[in-house]
């Protein structure tokens, strides 16, 4: 009976249903319910409530109600039933591993390895199973943040957040949110980065994962000293994050010991291969070679005969720039200072091109120290000290042109090898920010005695 009367009601009101049971004009429904309100209220609305009964020994009553008073009663039962009825549904799951627990591992793996495109299908295969996954909305602000997309990256890390149920959850949750301020770095991220490590630990204090992002966010802020302690912290917990944690530990100890005193110098720490750009700023700025090369080289005066010079001259020629791509760059002041200095390695090269970008390899490094170390120490016996000499180290012929370099270095101890136990000197290995700025920390020592 009361089917019935639904359908006649919803026949008058014009409302027509999709396969799923949904209004197909669902913006239409409160405007009809408005538009004929006289009959609506008065004759089928009433109708409608019949379950607004009493039981008495088993006899049923209808109660009588005034039409005014069920306009406000429906209104509020026909939208909660209106949102029950087109509520999403989830998808069923069409195999065993079809679950939203193994799709957001598989999304993470991908993230892992910068796949975003097959990351995000995989989160949101999640979220077709279960619309309320906490972590596959985390997943998804991830892979935005790394895209670039903050806004959508903190929409979704947020949504993650507020559908957190279990302690997991909302651990993963408030670490997805540190990673991607971590990424943005504007405003005051570093202390919305540490608020959510505070939510974090105050869950779980021995969440390996809050600790080891909250060490990368230090370090990309610069503060070393916390950032080695977060690390040193997540050896300690003894659980997750262990090989990643110990490689960050030994690069900030690597950066506290060079102590860069620059910003720039910081910043070039973090490079995994540095260039020639790089290296010319650490030059200027770190070893602040201009001042180096003044104060230990003496002065040399022309005083050669010149002829007078003539009242003018017939052909001039036009003097080409020593690098003509440098002029955009944003280091182009050190490398242009580099330049005017001269050092052997960082020179031009035969088309007039400086190419800043190019990546510095062991062996170019050792022969630009070499340089150095031969000019302010005043000694040209160095650049030719171990020629033929024999090659300590495997990977390395004495007969080729960095060999004298790397000779000149290592016996300093400003340069060593990378492999202790195979003695390998790895000359084409890029160098990184951390040990360009360890090397020149040692370079620094050993000019402390001329």
């Amino acid at each position: 009976m009361q089917g019935a009367q639904i359908l006649r009601s919803e026949a008058y009101l014009g409302v027509r249903r999709n396969d799923e049971g949904c209004s197909a004009t669902p913006q239409m429904d409160f405007l009809r319910l408005f538009t004929k309100p006289s009959k609506l209220f008065k004759k089928e609305i009433p109708i409608l409530f019949l379950n607004l009964i009493t039981s008495r020994r088993g006899k049923m009553k209808i109660k009588r109600i005034q039409p005014i008073n069920w306009i406000f009663p429906s209104i509020l039962i026909f939208s909660l039933l209106f949102l029950g009825a087109c509520a999403p549904t989830a998808r069923k799951a069409a195999s065993a591993l079809d679950t939203p627990e193994h799709h957001v591992f598989s999304g993470m793996k991908l993230l892992e390895k910068e796949n975003y495109d097959d990351a995000i299908r995989e989160f949101n295969l999640a979220i077709q199973l279960d619309p309320k996954f906490s972590s596959a909305y985390t997943g998804i602000g991830l892979v935005n943040g790394y895209k670039g997309n903050f806004k959508e990256a903190f929409d979704n890390a947020k949504k993650g957040r507020e559908l957190a149920k279990t302690n997991d959850d909302k651990v993963n949750a408030r670490v997805g949110l540190m990673r991607i301020y971590s990424m943005e770095r504007k405003g005051d991220w570093i202390d919305e980065a540490e608020s959510a490590f505070k939510g974090a630990i105050a869950i779980d204090p021995k969440s390996s994962a809050a600790h080891y992002y909250m060490g990368e966010a230090y370090k990309l802020f610069y503060d070393f000293d916390k950032a080695g302690e977060m690390f040193k912290k997540v050896l300690d917990i003894n659980d997750k994050y262990l090989i990643e944690a110990n490689n960050q530990w030994k690069l900030v100890q690597k950066i506290q010991r060079a102590a860069p005193g620059s910003i720039i110098g910081k910043k070039i720490a973090l490079i995994d291969k540095i260039s020639r750009a790089d290296i010319a700023a650490l030059f200027v700025q770190e070893l602040q070679l201009e001042k180096l090369y003044e104060k230990r080289s003496p002065k040399k005066f022309d005083t050669g005969f010149k002829a007078p010079s003539t009242a003018f001259a017939a052909d001039r020629i036009e003097k080409t720039e020593a690098a003509t791509d440098i002029s955009n760059h944003v280091l182009r002041t050190d490398i242009q200072t580099v330049l005017n200095i001269g050092v052997k390695g960082l020179e031009p090269y035969p088309d007039h091109t400086y190419r800043p970008d190019d990546v510095i390899t062991r062996a170019s490094y050792a022969i630009m120290v070499e340089d150095i170390l031969t000019k302010v120490t005043g000694d040209d016996k160095l650049s030719t000290k171990y020629i033929g000499n024999k090659s300590p180290f495997p990977d390395l012929r004495g007969d080729l042109p960095y060999f004298n370099a790397v000779m000149v270095v290592t016996t300093r101890g400003i340069m060593e090898a990378v492999g202790l136990t195979t003695g390998e000197f790895a000359p084409m290995k890029p160098v990184s920010g951390a040990d360009a700025l360890l090397i020149i920390r040692k370079l620094k020592d050993e000019l402390r005695f001329f």
